[in-house]
């Protein structure tokens, strides 16, 4: 075989299609819903055929990198399949645009991404993964306690100028936020009239009180007069929550990503300025120093 210039670029592609295939396969032995394993077995079956087409023209022989086997089922696991798919199958697509100039010889290309369109189709008709029914009590958590805790931590740095004060005051904040939050959401489930209201609760309880522990932790490592950088490194962790949050909602969701990334980060972030200047003002009215 005459050896193609873009040897490289079929490569590459094979390999996201023999990486996808044996995920798809992980999938589908994970899953308790036959119909959902059936479906995922035909995607896996097909991302394999692709393979094979691109491995005429790459001249290669390769495996599924089991490392990233490995990180890709963990995720699963932890995010959800739904997530991880759908990321994959944005991957490829992504991949066989970026080289479809360069590969437009292959006659079987057409195919591939008609076929695509169809896994992504099929996809999102099959795809009913319970904890993405709870996104809006995680996001109702976790938003409840960027805001208020940002907020509460700002204040508290200028009226304390103790780390760990603030550590201690913010921790204790948290948590009875938290009950709150959680007992609330329960009532609020309950007398709409849910049937999981406890679990509706708990997705709620758990999002906010991981939020919470993530924002304090600069202030429980900090020296006790370093508080305004640990409130700067409490400030960038919210938007770093902020931005993964949202990159999980668009993926697993298909909502967009900037729109609502800025508005969680504008309403946190001004709540915080708002509450800092709260703390400047109660110091200096009250004349308490700690």
């Amino acid at each position: 075989m005459e050896k193609n210039p873009n040897t490289s670029h079929f490569k590459i592609l094979q390999q996201q299609e023999i990486d996808g295939a044996a995920l798809y396969r992980k999938i589908a032995m994970l899953t308790k819903n036959e119909n959902e394993r059936e479906t995922l077995l035909a995607i896996s079956d097909d991302e394999y055929k692709h393979a094979a087409i691109f491995e005429k023209y790459s001249g290669c022989k390769l495996e599924a990198r089991r490392f990233r086997l490995f990180c890709y089922t963990l995720a699963a696991r932890i995010l959800g399949y739904t997530f991880v798919i759908k990321l994959l199958e944005r991957g490829e697509e992504l991949g066989i645009k970026a080289y479809e100039n360069q590969i437009t010889q292959i006659p079987e290309l057409k195919q591939i991404l008609d076929e695509e369109e169809v896994h992504e189709q099929e996809l999102l008709d099959m795809l009913d993964e319970e904890r993405l029914h709870y996104v809006g009590d995680m996001v109702l958590g976790m938003n409840d306690a960027l805001v208020e805790l940002t907020g509460a931590l700002a204040g508290y740095t200028f009226a304390m100028q103790n780390t760990h004060v603030i550590a201690m005051a913010g921790l204790i904040t948290g948590i009875s936020a938290t009950l709150s939050m959680a007992a609330s959401g329960y009532l609020s489930s309950r007398e709409a009239g849910q049937k999981n209201a406890a679990k509706s609760a708990a997705y709620t309880g758990i999002a906010y009180l991981v939020t919470v522990a993530l924002l304090i932790i600069p202030h429980l490592l900090s020296p006790v007069d370093r508080y305004f950088r640990a409130l700067i490194i409490t400030l960038l962790i919210a938007v770093a929550i902020i931005a993964l949050f949202n990159f999980y909602i668009s993926v697993a969701k298909s909502r967009p990503f900037k729109r609502n990334f800025f508005i969680m980060s504008g309403i946190s972030l001004g709540v915080a300025v708002i509450s800092f200047a709260v703390g400047v003002i109660v110091k200096n009215v009250l004349g308490i120093d700690l």
